[in-house]
């Protein structure tokens, strides 16, 4: 199980829904990219609208011809793990923008027990 609390980095990725890589949705790959580089998680955020620097609007509003929408993909973990994983993201990532911030990690704790086996507050039940 990765620690991780204190300084770190946030890498986030956007890019547009249909975007690929081999046929497999690019956000997927950047996710299993990052999580066999042993970066402490990766998550997918999806837009309802947005535009880059192509100036077209993407909404996922009924009425609209735009059906690609924003993706997000949004990993933290420390600087040194973060900076090895950039050359992937040079690989993969051919249109969008690819943004570091620095952060701090209050909270890191994974889960130790299968679904459903923990109550509310996430204790483990007797």
């Amino acid at each position: 199980m990765t620690r991780l609390t204190g300084r770190a980095l946030r890498l986030t990725v956007f890019v547009g829904e249909h975007d690929t890589w081999h046929h497999k949705p690019l956000y997927s790959e950047i996710v299993h990219r990052a999580h066999a580089s042993g970066l402490a998680g990766a998550s997918v955020f999806h837009g309802i609208e947005g535009y880059g620097a192509s100036s077209l609007i993407h909404t996922s509003r009924l009425l609209s011809l735009s059906e690609d929408l924003p993706v997000a993909i949004v990993i933290v973990d420390t600087e040194e793990r973060v900076r090895a994983f950039l050359p992937q993201l040079d690989e993969l990532v051919s249109e969008g923008l690819v943004t570091i911030d620095d952060c701090e990690v209050i909270r890191y704790i994974g889960r130790d027990s299968e679904p459903g086996e923990s109550d509310r507050k996430g204790k483990k039940q007797p």
